[in-house]
C-alpha cells in the first residue's frame, strides 16, 4: 500500500505561511514548537487508539476520533519536511507483523525525537515512514488518512480566522 502525500505539503505550506503572517512568526523561531506538537499529537494519537492501556477493559476511540488525532499530527510531521524542500513524495506503508500497534507508535515517537538532532532529508524520511506506518495497523486507508487531513485543513484555517 502506498501514499501520495504530493497535494498535501502545497496544503501545508499555504496554512504555514498563512500562520507565520498572522502571527508574525519564522519557521527558525518554531522548529522545536512544530518537533513538540508533532510528539505531543502523536501521544494524543496513542491515548485515543488506547494500544498501551493493558489494564484497561475500555476500547479505543471511534475511528473518526482517532484519524482526527492522526491528521493532527500529519499536520506537523508535514510542516517539518516543508523547510527541508523534501522530495520524497510517495511512501510504501507496511505493517512489520513482528511488532505491534504500542510498539510502532514507539518507533514514531523515537524518529520523530531523532529529528531535533538530526534535521535532515534522511532522518525526516525515517520519521515519516514511522509515522504512515501507523495506519496499517489500524486497517485503514490512505485515503481515508488524506481526507481526515483535509477535514482538519478546513478547521485549522476557520481557527485562525476566528483567533482559536
Amino acid at each position: 500500500m502506498t501514499v501520495n502525500l504530493s497535494k498535501l505539503y502545497p496544503l501545508q505550506a499555504k496554512l504555514d505561511q498563512d500562520i507565520a503572517k498572522r502571527h508574525h512568526i519564522t519557521y527558525q523561531q518554531t522548529f522545536y514548537k512544530r518537533l513538540l506538537a508533532l510528539i505531543v499529537e502523536l501521544g494524543e494519537f496513542a491515548n485515543e487508539t488506547r494500544a498501551f492501556k493493558y489494564w484497561s477493559y475500555k476500547k479505543s476511540s471511534p475511528k473518526n476520533v482517532i484519524l482526527e488525532e492522526y491528521a493532527d499530527g500529519l499536520h506537523f510531521i508535514l510542516s517539518l519536511g516543508i523547510y527541508l524542500k523534501t522530495k520524497k513524495m510517495v511512501y510504501t506503508i507496511k505493517e512489520d507483523k513482528k511488532i505491534d500497534l504500542t510498539k510502532a507508535i514507539l518507533i514514531s515517537y523515537e524518529e520523530a525525537i531523532k529529528l531535533k538532532d538530526h534535521y535532515n532529508q534522511k532522518q525526516y524520511e525515517k520519521a515519516m515512514n514511522a509515522y504512515l506506518n501507523l495506519i496499517s495497523y489500524l486497517h485503514y486507508q490512505p485515503s481515508e488518512v488524506i481526507k481526515a487531513y483535509l477535514s482538519k485543513l478546513e478547521v485549522n484555517y476557520s481557527r485562525q480566522i476566528n483567533h482559536y
